[in-house]
C-alpha cells in the first residue's frame, strides 16, 4: 500500500509539474527613432490560471531607422509557460518597418523557451530595419 501511495503522488507531482497555462498582454508603447529605437509603455498580463500582473515596456534596438510611432490596444499572446514568472525578462527581437499614418504592426521575439506575438494598431510615421531587445518587468 505505501509503495503504491508513493507511486500516486509522484505521478500527481509530474503532471503538476508539466502543467502550463496561457496568458496574454494588453499593451500601450510609444517610440521615436534615429538611428537608435527607443519606445516606453505599459501593459497589463493575465493568464488562464488567474495570474495577472502590471507591467512595464522597454524595446530599444540598432539599425537603420528614423520615425516616430504609438501602438494603442496592442495585444501580446505568450508562448504557453508554467507560471506568469517565466514571462518577465529581456526578450530578442527583430523587424522591418514601413509606414505612415495610421497602420497595423507585429512582431515576433523569444526569450530562450517562451514566445511572444504582438500585434497592435499604431499612428506616427516609421521607415527602416531594426533590431534589439524588448523587456517586460514586473511593476
Amino acid at each position: 500500500m505505501r509503495i503504491a501511495s508513493g507511486l500516486l503522488i509522484l505521478l500527481l507531482s509530474a503532471t503538476a509539474a508539466q502543467a502550463t497555462t496561457s496568458c496574454t498582454m494588453t499593451f500601450e508603447l510609444k517610440g521615436w527613432s534615429a538611428f537608435y529605437k527607443v519606445s516606453h509603455g505599459s501593459g497589463k498580463i493575465k493568464c488562464d490560471n488567474g495570474q495577472r500582473a502590471s507591467v512595464e515596456l522597454e524595446a530599444k534596438g540598432g539599425g537603420l531607422t528614423f520615425g516616430k510611432s504609438q501602438v494603442k490596444d496592442g495585444i501580446g499572446k505568450f508562448s504557453p509557460v508554467s507560471g506568469i514568472s517565466e514571462l518577465f525578462g529581456t526578450y530578442v527581437q527583430g523587424g522591418a518597418d514601413a509606414g505612415a499614418g495610421k497602420s497595423a504592426a507585429s512582431m515576433a521575439m523569444t526569450k530562450g523557451e517562451v514566445s511572444l506575438a504582438l500585434t497592435g494598431k499604431g499612428t506616427g510615421f516609421n521607415l527602416g530595419v531594426s533590431f534589439g531587445k524588448f523587456v517586460i518587468t514586473k511593476k
